[in-house]
C-alpha cells in the first residue's frame, strides 16, 4: 500500500480488547469487515455434524481474520474465539474492496495470504488422514512450543484447555486426556494443572515423525 491507502486504512480502524473466551464472530456470520490481530491468540474453529468443535487454525499477532469471508461476500464459514485475552484492530469492508480494486500489488498480496492459509488447510487434512492421534497431539504441542515459547518455569506460554486440545487434533475430550497423562506418564511432558510443558523434546519429535 501507498502511504496516502495506509493512512486512509489507519483512519478507518476501530481497536478493540477482546477478553479470553470472547468471540469475535460467529460461523455462518455475515463480516462487515477484516479483524487485524494486534496481540493475544484467536482460534479458528468449525462446528462439525456430530457436535464436536473443529480448530483449523490458530491466529496470532500480525495475522488477518475474515478476509477470505469479504473479498468472496459469503458468510463467514469458522468461528473465531479468543483463547487468550486479545487487541485487534477492525478495518471495515469498504476499505478493503476499495483498495483492491485500485491497487494490484494490494491484491497479489491479498492472494499470496489466502495461498498459503488454503496450503495450511491442505496439511491439516492430510495429517487427520494420515497420522494418529498420538501423533497429532504431539505434534501439536511442539507448534505451541515453537510458536508461541515457554514461560520462566518451562510451561507453555499459551495455556490450552483439553477441549481445545481435543479440538485441534480431531478426537474426543476423554481420549484427549487419556493421551496426555500417557505422555506425562512416558515422561515427554509434564503438568500443572491446565499448563503443560515438554519434558523430552527429542521424543517428542520422533513420535510426531512416527519413529
Amino acid at each position: 500500500m501507498s502511504k496516502e491507502e495506509l493512512k486512509r486504512v489507519s483512519d478507518t480502524k476501530i481497536s478493540k480488547k477482546v477478553k479470553r473466551g470472547e468471540t469475535l464472530f460467529e460461523e455462518g456470520e455475515k463480516l462487515n469487515g477484516v479483524f487485524c490481530v494486534r496481540g493475544g491468540v484467536s482460534k479458528l474453529s468449525k462446528l462439525s455434524a456430530n457436535g464436536k468443535d473443529q480448530i483449523v487454525k490458530l491466529a496470532s499477532k500480525g495475522e488477518v481474520i475474515g478476509q477470505r469471508s469479504v473479498i468472496a461476500e459469503e458468510n463467514v464459514n469458522l468461528r473465531a474465539t479468543a483463547v487468550s485475552d486479545m487487541e485487534v484492530c477492525f478495518i471495515p469492508k469498504e476499505e478493503i474492496v476499495n483498495t483492491l480494486h485500485k491497487n494490484p500489488n494490494f491484491g497479489v498480496e491479498v492472494l499470496r495470504h489466502m495461498a498459503h492459509d488454503l496450503k495450511e488447510a491442505d496439511d491439516v487434512i492430510v495429517n487427520m488422514s494420515q497420522k494418529t492421534v498420538k501423533q497429532r497431539l504431539a505434534e501439536a504441542l511442539l507448534y505451541l512450543k515453537n510458536n508461541y515459547g515457554e514461560d520462566k518455569d518451562g510451561y507453555l506460554v499459551l495455556t490450552l484447555s483439553r477441549e481445545d486440545y481435543a479440538g485441534i487434533v480431531g478426537t474426543a475430550t476423554e481420549s484427549c486426556i487419556r493421551i496426555i497423562s500417557e505422555f506425562k506418564k512416558n515422561g515427554l511432558i509434564n503438568t500443572s494443572g491446565k499448563k503443560i510443558g515438554i519434558s523430552d523434546e527429542r521424543s517428542l519429535k520422533d513420535l510426531a515423525e512416527g519413529f
